[in-house]
């Protein structure tokens, strides 16, 4: 199976949040999209791994994902080190995407860091025809390496380099978000509360993809860090 776009976040729900949107237009535009999840999110205030393992899914129907894995990685202590980059990579190499949307290397939980530091070793290292890995059903997997890494702002207050406009898509990034009931605001919840767990913090991812969209003249918009410079052949095709 190949997509044109892999999204892949340290947490269950970390994609909802930060760039569900850009998805769901991605999908508008003929794209296909998949999602991969680090960890199970075993160590957040609410829930079970297991109960975020259905709202993954809920999440993913939503969002049109054409597939969606978990890898299972130990949750606030994944590193980016060979054996978390050779469970990657065949990801990678089975998915063959031109884009990867991952976190961003600064934010305020330190997996999404970490995540983030990982998963741009993997995209290199699976480009090198020399590292030797196999598909799920035994087969030799060919080298592959994503033309573009844009990583997502997700906490922290960081300049965007570019802003997805997704405005027309705003009310499914929201319904994706609110499929984890366990982690976000119910006022239904007997759980503790935790950092996202409130309203003020629903109110918040709603003022972040305001002010993104604001910067480009739009109502909603996902902002994207690259390192990489970006090219443009039409400056009329620009906001």
């Amino acid at each position: 199976m190949t997509v044109d776009v892999l999204a892949i976040a340290a947490h269950p729900d970390d994609i909802e949040m930060t760039c569900a949107g850009t998805i769901l237009s991605l999908i508008a535009q003929g794209k296909t999209v998949a999602g991969v999840d680090l960890t199970r999110g075993e160590l957040g205030t609410r829930g079970t791994p297991e109960i975020r393992a259905q709202e993954a899914a809920e999440g993913a129907r939503i969002m049109q994902l054409s597939a969606r894995e978990n890898l299972g990685f130990r949750d606030g202590f994944f590193k980016n080190d060979e054996e978390h980059q050779m469970a990657l990579i065949p990801i990678i190499r089975h998915y063959r995407p031109q884009i990867i949307l991952t976190n961003t290397v600064d934010d305020r939980h330190p997996d999404h860091g970490r995540a983030a530091e990982l998963v741009v070793q993997a995209c290199f290292y699976a480009g090198l025809r020399q590292i030797k890995t196999v598909s799920k059903d035994g087969q030799p997997q060919e080298a592959h390496r994503p033309i573009f890494i844009y990583h997502f702002i997700q906490d922290r207050s960081l300049k965007p380099d570019f802003v997805v406009d997704v405005t027309p898509y705003w009310d499914q990034k929201l319904e994706a978000i609110k499929a984890y009931q366990s982690q976000f605001f119910n006022p239904n919840s007997s759980e503790p509360q935790s950092y996202i767990s409130g309203e003020p913090f629903m109110k918040f991812l709603e003022s972040r993809t305001r002010e993104h969209g604001h910067m480009i003249g739009a109502e909603f918009g996902e902002g994207f860090i690259t390192k990489r410079m970006l090219g443009v052949n039409d400056l009329f095709a620009l906001r």
